[in-house]
């Protein structure tokens, strides 16, 4: 697929909207080229490339609104869609909430796309995967991993003079090893939007590493430890508490941001002084679209919390006008202050604690305080006097990323990781806490 530029879905853009008699008209092009290889048993079971191309157009008349999708675009589909999108829009009712397309913005652009990204090509992909293979059957361990690259664009476009367009690149890395026994499990995760950043051979090894390291693994009782979470093991906890970042649902009284009474908790100190997070389109490492394309609203550098106090939450276009608060542009990343210590620095400095390098099986159990319950995975360590002592059974757990971080001890250096359960890019430290709430012994490795 070729990846159109800002000419040509300009064009395509301008024409769909000359098109539609509604009162307004949004466009949204986008196009992805996804590349793939997986490998399981130390073997590569499937690799590919899916293209992808597709137009958007939604339009109001009134109140009432109509959306249409095509991946043609001659003149004929696009008539075709706007027509569409047209009669949908005088057959739906009216509703309560709309708000108007945004004026005119003002987008900066930001550094999304990586020339070497782009370049990935089927030898690249099956590099990455020989290089687990190889080293594990040279140790005797099993490899399963899956490997993807991304190029694609986005163009965002409207009646009243709303246009962006720009490109982006990422790859994502995922690699479980397994001793031959079954007892002994690691795994990795790695992202990018510059493929020169990732390393397929020293990601592959800290798979390797604990997977040796995790065979053998002893009971402990359950119940309140010192715990040194890896960025694996904290992104998917965080991502829960930051898609709560709502303010209408705070106001409506539907999550942990929500105050007794009536209203949130705008302004509050619910964490630890040393929790320091922000959204920031333009950072160097986990760079994001300048705009939300949900809203079509630019988005700006704002600090979400601030030595522990509550800084911003979200208003979308509605709920802003509703409560007299300006909307603008929902963050794309999260990003979380840390120190300079590694993992390893950080085991160091514990007497008594317990090492999770994966959470995994999350599940929601009370929004209003966000509390989860999950299992550790692949790779669990007892540490003693500054060293880890032997693996232990994995655990569950029921805990709450807010009780979380208001028990931080110290907190180590930031990597860059898309969790699972995440809407955003993430940038999240390695940290020590107190107190994490193990309840039960799991036998899964």
């Amino acid at each position: 697929m070729k990846i159109l530029n800002q000419e040509e879905t300009k064009r395509i853009a301008d024409k769909v909207m000359s098109l539609s008699k509604a009162d307004e008209c949004i466009v949204t092009i986008n196009g992805s080229r996804t590349g793939n290889i997986r490998y399981a048993r130390n073997a590569v079971s499937t690799a590919g490339l899916v293209e992808n191309t597709q137009l958007s157009v939604s339009v109001a008349f009134g109140k009432k609104q109509g959306t249409s999708v095509i991946n043609e675009f001659d003149d004929k589909s696009l008539a075709k869609a706007v027509q569409r999108a047209e009669e949908l829009a005088r057959l739906a009712p009216e509703n309560p909430e709309f708000m108007p397309t945004p004026d005119k913005q003002a987008f900066k652009g930001s550094d999304t796309f990586s020339k070497s990204t782009d370049a990935i090509n089927p030898e690249y992909r099956a590099q990455v995967a020989a290089y687990s293979i190889e080293a594990c059957k040279k140790k005797g361990l099993v490899a399963a991993g899956f490997f993807t690259d991304q190029s694609s664009f986005e163009t965002i476009a409207n009646s009243r003079g709303v246009f962006g367009h720009q490109t982006q690149t990422g790859i994502d890395f995922t690699c479980t090893v397994r001793t031959e026994d079954g007892r002994g499990s690691g795994w990795v995760r790695r992202d990018a939007q510059d493929v020169a950043r990732f390393d397929p051979r020293a990601a592959a090894e800290v798979a390797m590493e604990k997977a040796i390291r995790s065979a053998e693994a002893k009971a402990l009782e359950p119940g309140r430890y010192t715990v040194i979470l890896e960025p694996a093991a904290t992104s998917d906890l965080l991502a829960y508490m930051f898609n709560s970042f709502d303010a209408r649902s705070a106001d409506e009284g539907r999550s942990f941001l929500a105050k007794k009474g009536g209203g949130n908790r705008m302004g509050e100190k619910l964490f630890d002084e040393q929790v320091n997070v922000w959204a920031d389109p333009w950072d160097k490492d986990v760079a994001v679209l300048p705009w939300d394309n949900q809203t079509l609203l630019a988005r700006e550098r704002m600090d979400i919390i601030k030595h522990g106090k509550i800084a911003s939450m979200n208003y979308s276009p509605y709920w802003g006008k509703k409560m007299n608060q300006r909307a603008v542009g929902a963050p794309g990343n999260i990003i979380m202050s840390g120190g300079t210590k590694s993992t390893e620095e950080l085991i160091a400095s514990t007497k008594k604690g317990i090492l999770v390098t994966r959470t995994w099986y999350i599940r929601m159990v009370d929004p209003q305080t966000v509390l989860l319950t999950g299992l550790t995975r692949d790779g669990t360590f007892y540490i003693e006097n500054g060293k880890i002592k032997h693996p232990v059974k994995n655990f569950r757990f029921n805990e709450s990323p807010v009780s979380m971080l208001n028990n931080i001890e110290e907190l180590g250096r930031p990597e860059v990781l898309a969790g699972d359960e995440s809407q955003f890019s993430l940038l999240i430290p390695a940290m020590k806490v107190r107190d994490f709430n193990f309840t039960s012994l799991s036998d899964a490795v």
